[in-house]
């Protein structure tokens, strides 16, 4: 079936609607949640300066390439390569990454879903916490009162325990994340991306003032900022290099969905630097917002995955205006979840209304239920389904659970798979007129892109690859 366009008329109003909607959909759980975790595991300033030149010499070349393809092809993910190859000569076969990236995406908004679904309920934790202490006269006082680090720290574990609240949470989520995508591009995604990415800047340099105040700035700074290359191992390099690329949500096929929207004219070079900043920036500050507070507490920066939904409520307890700013924290974390998530969803709806015909509503509905079963068993994977190990014949997956599977193969092997062929397609086989004439870029500037998406991305993202399937490989 030959493809069309995803969206009849439909486009981005503006090359600001475009860069809020492509910015919201890069700015996630990655930056605010994943960024913080791996700086603290990895030792901060060696593995933070390494992960910005990762950005720039690599994820920026792979975010440009990404928006080109959508903007020349003009439909879904998998339209949009075919219209370029044919454009450039090639074989239409090199389409098969937009359909990688489409699986990709709907697996991935499958098991996010779950896990902004604990984001849900931390805001649900924090309004009520609030609420009483509106109640009680005291609206800035210190988070949860009363309550031991062990039954703050615990709260994460009855959540995993109950199915039932697991499920509402997933619900929730996934029902607004569909109604949004549902909607459209104009009436939907642009619209919430309009007022959801201003609301969330202002949560997000507030409470990274906040934490300059009643934190330990400094400390923080010298930890995120100031290197000790002794700890920058091939593992922290690896991580480092991993995370330009899941942070800008490359690999996925959003960028290219997002960018076939764009109208005729829009500088794409600077659009597609303007969002690699914004999405480092927000990545940056996100350390500067969390570790200020963290060691005014004297707790662990290391202390891993549980840094947000564990470590965090315990030190919102100490702090002037804890219950306030825990609110404020988790309904920024839950914007940025949000709007990441749409643009997951949109990636294989936009493929349904392209490639097969269907209607938006109805597309997003089939992607949206079943993206949601998935989910159902995800959650059930921290319960009555513990015990499941869905590849377990394989060593690299012999121990995780269902939702660990699913964020391990996706994130091992699909996303790289993705960044590595769209780098190879760009680098090598596009039309050079094509990308000069879409792109804007010639001279220096077109020659430097090209040469790092030809050569450096795809050794880079091969050794991400294949660290990931032989761990072993790093000793």
């Amino acid at each position: 079936m030959v493809a069309t366009s995803t969206t009849p008329g439909e486009g981005w109003s503006s090359r600001s609607a475009f860069i809020l909607a492509a910015i919201g959909a890069a700015v996630g759980l990655g930056n605010l949640w994943r960024f913080p975790t791996l700086a603290g595991e990895n030792g901060g300033g060696a593995f933070v300066i390494f992960y910005i030149g990762c950005v720039f010499l690599l994820g920026l070349p792979l975010l440009l390439a990404e928006v080109f393809i959508g903007r020349a092809g003009q439909t879904d993910a998998v339209g949009s390569i075919r219209n370029v190859a044919k454009a450039s000569n090639v074989s239409s076969r090199w389409s098969i990454f937009g359909g990688l990236g489409a699986l990709a995406a709907f697996l991935i908004v499958s098991f996010y879903s779950v896990v902004a679904g604990w984001v849900l309920y931390y805001v649900g934790v924090f309004a009520a916490d609030f609420g009483q202490a509106v109640l009680a006269g005291d609206p800035f006082r210190g988070a949860l009162q009363g309550q031991s680090q062990e039954q703050i720290a615990g709260r994460m574990g009855d959540l995993f325990a109950d199915p039932v609240l697991l499920l509402a949470m997933h619900f929730a989520f996934m029902g607004a994340t569909l109604f949004i995508v549902a909607r459209g591009i104009s009436g939907g995604i642009e619209k919430a991306a309009t007022w959801l990415m201003p609301a969330f800047f202002v949560l997000l340099i507030g409470i990274t003032i906040y934490g300059a105040i009643v934190g330990d700035v400094s400390e923080a700074a010298a930890f995120l900022f100031t290197p000790d290359w002794s700890k920058l191992t091939p593992e922290v390099m690896n991580s480092a290099l991993g995370q330009a690329l899941f942070s800008l949500s490359l690999g996925v096929a959003g960028i290219i969905t997002y960018g076939s929207y764009i109208r005729e004219g829009t500088k794409l070079g600077s659009t597609a630097a303007a969002i690699a900043l914004a999405d480092t920036g927000v990545a940056l500050l996100a350390g500067l917002m969390i570790f200020p507070i963290v060691f005014a507490v004297g707790l662990d920066p290391a202390a891993g995955p549980t840094l947000v939904f564990q470590t965090l409520p315990f030190a919102f307890e100490a702090m002037p205006a804890g219950s306030l700013i825990g609110l404020l924290f988790f309904v920024l974390v839950l914007v940025a979840a949000i709007t990441s998530s749409i643009s997951l969803l949109e990636v294989p709806t936009a493929w349904g209304v392209g490639e097969m015909g269907w209607s938006r509503k109805m597309s997003a509905g089939i992607f949206g239920g079943g993206a949601f079963l998935i989910g159902v068993l995800c959650l059930l994977g921290y319960n009555v389904l513990s015990d499941v190990r869905p590849l377990g014949f394989w060593s690299i997956f012999e121990n995780t659970d269902i939702l660990d599977t699913v964020d391990g193969f996706t994130g091992k092997i699909m996303l790289p798979l993705g960044a590595l062929l769209t780098s190879l397609f760009i680098g090598w086989r596009a039309d050079r007129r094509l990308l000069e004439t879409t792109t804007g870029l010639s001279g220096g500037m077109f020659t430097i892109w090209r040469f790092l998406l030809a050569w450096l991305c795809p050794l880079a993202v091969t050794a991400i690859l294949i660290t990931g399937l032989f761990p072993a490989v790093l000793g």
